[in-house]
C-alpha cells in the first residue's frame, strides 16, 4: 500500500503519541487516515484484530465507502505520523487511482476471508456444530443485494436498516 503515499499531497499531516485513539468504533467521521510512520492497533469490541506498521496502510476506508459508522477502534501503539483527509469522499472522487488501490486492498481482504471461511466449511461441514453453518455464511455473503453507495453522503439512510 506504499503506492498510496504518492497521492497524499494536500492531506493534513498529524503526529500522534502512543495510546491515542484516532478512530472510535461506532463513530462516523468521514475521515480517511494513511499511516506514514509508527504502529497502530485495530480493536473490535475487546479484541485486538491487527497491529499494523506498514507505511501507506489506510484506516477509515470502509466507513467512508459504505457511509456507515466505523467498524473498529484504531489507536496508536507507538508515536505515529499519519496523513488525514477530512473529506475522504471528495478525495476519493478526485483521486480515482487511490480509490482503485483501496478497492484492490479490500478485494484482497475479502479473498483471504472467504478462503478462510471455505476452509472452515470444509473442515467442519459434517460436525453438526455451529461451525457447520459457515456454508450458510458464505452463501449469504455471495447473495447480498446490491447497495447504492454514495461515499460520505449522509443525506439518505440505508433503507435496509
Amino acid at each position: 500500500m506504499r503506492a498510496i503515499l504518492d497521492h497524499c499531497s494536500g492531506a493534513t499531516q498529524r503526529s500522534l503519541p502512543a495510546g491515542t485513539d484516532f478512530i472510535e468504533e461506532g463513530g462516523k467521521t468521514g475521515h480517511l487516515f494513511v499511516l506514514l510512520e509508527g504502529k497502530v492497533e485495530v480493536v473490535k469490541g475487546d479484541s485486538l484484530v491487527a497491529v499494523i506498521d506498514e507505511p501507506g496502510a489506510v484506516f477509515g476506508e470502509m466507513s467512508v465507502l459504505l457511509d456507515r459508522p466505523h467498524s473498529a477502534k484504531v489507536r496508536t501503539a507507538s508515536d505515529c505520523v499519519l496523513y488525514e483527509f477530512d473529506d475522504a469522499a471528495s478525495f476519493l472522487r478526485e483521486q480515482p487511482a487511490v480509490a482503485l488501490l483501496i478497492a484492490q486492498l479490500l478485494a484482497q481482504r475479502l479473498h483471504v476471508a472467504t478462503t478462510y471461511l471455505a476452509d472452515l466449511m470444509h473442515q467442519y461441514a459434517d460436525h453438526g456444530t455451529h461451525l457447520a453453518m459457515v456454508g450458510e455464511v458464505l452463501q449469504s455473503m455471495i447473495n447480498l443485494p446490491p447497495m447504492q453507495v454514495a461515499p460520505g453522503s449522509d443525506r439518505q439512510s440505508d433503507p435496509r436498516m
